[in-house]
């Protein structure tokens, strides 16, 4: 196992630049302790006295002896938040994702992480498959909490076969261990059709609800399927139908779970309601929205938080003709919000794309690429000033698209159009009220944004 974190930026005025490390250098030890992930350098660092092995680009070595406050960062960024390799996932589960990826993409949209590390520290989401006792002592000897489980049935042979692996039948005695080592954690359900819905369905979440208090909620998310399913298990998406049955089925729980914590527990992702044509849960009723991150009241939160942003119109002199561009499923939403906006001379109009690269059972604006953007851009190009790009299509702290395609490329296209890209219902309400003065700027996954109110968000 590789050992040691490189750095990839200093902050300034930080310890790391007081200790003249700069981008290169390998944390290889603290205080003799080898590093395997940035958990091991937190830990480490939280001693006053240090001894630190570096090894600089060119393959010397040195120790760095220092003292520091207890509660004082080092300020480095690093290349990786696992020293090494992720620990990749070993099922080749029926409703796998990555595996309907369209061929001939980059290398990094093939790579399945199974990561627990990841899991405490960016919430993606594990099938535990690839845990064993010392991983478990681990997080039990850290407290590595709250961890996010994919249980996605508690049913132990049909978690196995969809699953693929022996291993998922274990399930419900890796939680258990959890519990035991008073470690937290979140779950979700990716919902199939035929598989793991109706009946098995009930099972889970009356399996899920008697782990509390180490269980900390279910997110309940449908398949998706993409026209890339070559070799895969036979899956079918819900239709609208569908989608009320299993609210109507998960309402019941909710009922009886608020009833009984007050709070929900159970959560149904944007998808169902929006598919069936129902009415969206009120922001209480997700409790925080704790899995947000999951598509999980996404929507919801995006209502809430444009009602709650007040703007100043700027009202424009001269028609302002722009295109906000979002997913099939999102457009609705958006445009009902956009058209009740009174500033004059403002003409906003919502593009709702049908995904033709993923097919168009794949509705979500996160999964957009820049070749059906342009392709659709161009198709409705009639005196346009500006468009107004989705955070989410593009790749966390860069402007990449999922296709490889760049918001330069999207800039190239439409060079007499200004492109801005919004990253909530914030930015995109004060671009809306106030294009002219509004800049966007992109940086390392941080978005910062200025207005004449000197409105700044990062």
């Amino acid at each position: 196992m590789a050992k040691g974190g490189i750095i990839s930026a200093i902050h300034q005025g930080s310890l790391a630049e007081e200790l003249e490390l700069v981008p290169g250098d390998k944390i290889i030890s603290i205080n003799e302790q080898e590093l395997t992930d940035i958990i091991d350098l937190s830990f480490a660092l939280a001693d006053e006295e240090i001894e630190m092995l570096i090894e600089h680009e060119n393959g010397e070595q040195e120790i760095i002896a220092f003292e520091k406050d207890i509660d004082e960062e080092l300020g480095a960024e690093f290349e990786s938040a696992v020293f090494g390799k992720i620990r990749q996932c070993a099922n080749n589960c029926y409703f796998c994702f990555v595996d309907q990826v369209a061929p001939n993409m980059r290398d990094s949209l093939y790579i399945k992480d199974d990561d627990y590390r990841l899991s405490f520290l960016y919430g993606n989401f594990v099938t535990m498959t690839n845990m064993g006792p010392r991983d478990l002592e681990r997080i039990h000897r850290l407290h590595l909490s709250p961890l996010y489980i994919s249980v996605h049935t508690t049913n132990p042979k049909l978690r196995g076969e969809m699953l693929r692996t022996k291993r998922g039948e274990l399930i419900m005695e890796q939680l258990a261990k959890l519990n035991e080592a008073d470690v937290e954690y979140h779950t979700q359900v990716v919902l199939c059709p035929g598989l793991n819905d109706g009946a098995e369905l009930d099972r889970t979440i009356q399996d899920i609800i008697s782990m509390q208090p180490y269980a900390k909620t279910l997110g309940i998310v449908p398949v998706g399927l993409t026209k890339f399913r070559e070799n895969c298990y036979p899956l079918k998406t819900f239709d609208a139908q569908g989608a009320k049955k299993v609210i109507e089925q998960v309402r019941h729980w909710q009922e009886k779970m608020r009833k009984q914590t007050g709070k929900n527990f159970i959560y149904l992702s944007d998808e169902f309601y929006l598919l069936a044509g129902e009415p969206l849960p009120k922001a209480e009723e997700y409790d925080g929205f704790p899995q947000l991150d999951n598509g999980i009241g996404l929507t919801r939160n995006f209502i809430e938080q444009w009602k709650e942003t007040e703007i100043n119109p700027n009202n424009y002199q001269k028609p302002l003709n722009l295109d906000i561009i979002c997913g099939k499923s999102a457009g609705k939403v958006i445009k009902n919000l956009v058209d009740e906006l009174n500033i004059d001379n403002l003409n906003a109009n919502v593009l709702a794309l049908e995904n033709e690269f993923f097919g168009h059972e794949v509705t979500v604006t996160g999964l957009l690429t820049g070749q059906d953007i342009i392709k659709n851009l161009k198709q409705n190009k009639a005196n346009r000033d500006g468009i107004i790009i989705p955070n989410c299509a593009l790749r966390e702290g860069e402007d990449i698209f999922l296709d490889d395609y760049t918001l330069e490329d999207i800039k190239k296209a439409f060079p007499d159009e200004e492109v801005k890209v919004a990253s909530d219902a914030i930015m995109l309400k004060n671009l809306l009220a106030d294009w002219h003065n509004i800049k966007c700027e992109r940086s390392k996954a941080i978005y910062t944004w200025q207005s004449n109110a000197s409105y700044t968000k990062e």
